[in-house]
């Protein structure tokens, strides 16, 4: 089971910008994918950034396209979450997540960060 800690959040202004970080422990070998996602409170959990281990390719949500920027450094197995131009509608639980197994299926979850920003 891979062990993810996210960490990075906070409170900013909008148009400002926060990185988010994700380290992973345990069985990092295995990971295929890893993902970001947010949940805002009374919405449902949605997909914001992924990035493929083993070559670096990346994926956005429309939402965050141009604004975000996912990366990784293999050696530290951590990835990150580079978001600027921040927006009040990107508040949210921002959670980091891995594929290790079935593709396209995330099998492990951190605890999430929280990202507030403010008008």
């Amino acid at each position: 089971q891979v062990q993810l800690v996210e960490s990075g959040g906070g409170l900013v202004q909008a148009g400002g910008s926060l990185r988010l970080s994700c380290a992973a422990s345990g069985g990092t070998f295995r990971i295929y994918i890893m993902g970001w996602f947010r949940q805002a409170p009374g919405k449902e959990r949605e997909f914001v950034s992924r990035i493929k281990w083993s070559d670096g390719s990346t994926y956005y949500a429309d939402s965050v396209k141009g604004r975000f920027t996912i990366s990784r450094d293999s050696a530290k197995n951590t990835v990150y979450l580079q978001m600027n131009s921040l927006k009040p509608e990107d508040t949210a639980v921002y959670y980091c997540a891995a594929d290790v197994g079935i593709p396209g299926v995330y099998d492990s979850w951190g605890q999430g960060t929280q990202v507030t920003v403010s008008s």
